[in-house]
């Protein structure tokens, strides 16, 4: 499959990747986008650090070795730093923050979120698949699931669906499978690669992402979107949903918090370059549909030709 290469970033994100570039102002700007978060999380009455101290303070042991995966290599692309973790995804500091990152960074989606902005964007997702599939799904893969805040909400609209959630991050998916008892849930939880999941043939009726390629490569998400052809039977439906490029949001945040994104986003000017329908047709899906389901987020959806 041929893959068109990212168009070149903008001039004002070209300076600021140069300054980007020199590491202790890198570091400055990570450690400045994560106090605004946790500031922005008091705001809205979470307690960011106390809320994710209680999780880290719990044994994980037994989650742990339910859903590691061993014999897994890590693609490098998957070992660069995220949102301001040096470790990535791969460390338990991200993965007990997961949740309270979520409901601080989108609770300015709408002028009046607060803390139900998370909950309204997973919502305004679901509204599109509701009104798109006219078929509920039997089986549904959750793709680059975390700590399976997206997998728990898709087993909302669809309760009677067999889901798997899949990630590489065993220590989000240590918290999911955790998670996923105290539900008394049966979503079956699995460590690997979304572009290479191991997973049978036609076996998903459903394949959903949920805020993942905005953290990927371009390369990556094209093979993401084969992987889910691969697996999706006849008739089946691939969902993306994420920031959309196009909005007028970005186009009028200021300079610094741009800088204080991007110092936490390592693949953001790939994410924005790609033409994701594109994309997704490329990899033998029909066209999909496109929906701006917030003011700064768009959800695609296409069939499996």
């Amino acid at each position: 499959m041929a893959i068109a290469a990212p168009a070149t970033p903008g001039f004002r994100s070209q300076v600021i990747n140069q300054i980007l570039s020199f590491q202790p102002f890198a570091k400055f700007a990570k450690q400045q986008a994560r106090q605004m978060m946790i500031k922005r999380a008091a705001s809205i009455g979470v307690n960011w650090l106390e809320d994710a101290a209680v999780l880290a303070e719990r044994n994980w042991d037994d989650d742990w070795a339910q859903v590691h995966n061993p014999d897994l290599a890590y693609p490098e692309y998957y070992l660069r730093t995220f949102h301001a973790y040096d470790q990535g995804n791969l460390g338990w500091e991200a993965a007990t923050e997961v949740e309270v990152a979520a409901y601080a960074v989108h609770a300015r989606i709408w002028p009046d979120g607060g803390i139900e902005g998370d909950v309204r964007l997973r919502q305004s997702y679901h509204d599109c698949l509701r009104s798109q599939i006219a078929q509920p799904p039997h089986a549904i893969l959750d793709l680059g699931c975390s700590v399976g805040m997206s997998t728990f909400a898709l087993q909302k609209i669809y309760p009677e669906a067999n889901l798997t959630g899949l990630d590489l991050s065993p220590y989000f998916l240590a918290i999911a499978h955790y998670q996923g008892q105290q539900r008394q849930s049966k979503i079956k939880w699995v460590q690997a690669a979304a572009e290479a999941t191991g997973l049978p043939e036609a076996s998903f009726d459903l394949v959903s992402l949920c805020l993942v390629c905005h953290e990927l490569p371009s390369v990556i998400t094209a093979q993401i979107f084969a992987e889910a052809r691969r697996l999706l039977r006849p008739g089946g439906h691939l969902a993306v949903m994420d920031m959309n490029p196009q909005s007028a949001v970005y186009a009028k945040m200021p300079p610094y918090v741009l800088t204080l994104l991007k110092s936490t986003e390592p693949y953001l000017d790939e994410y924005f370059s790609l033409d994701l329908a594109a994309a997704i047709a490329r990899a033998g899906f029909s066209q999909p549909s496109f929906s701006c389901n917030t003011p700064r987020h768009r959800t695609l959806i296409a069939q499996a030709c």
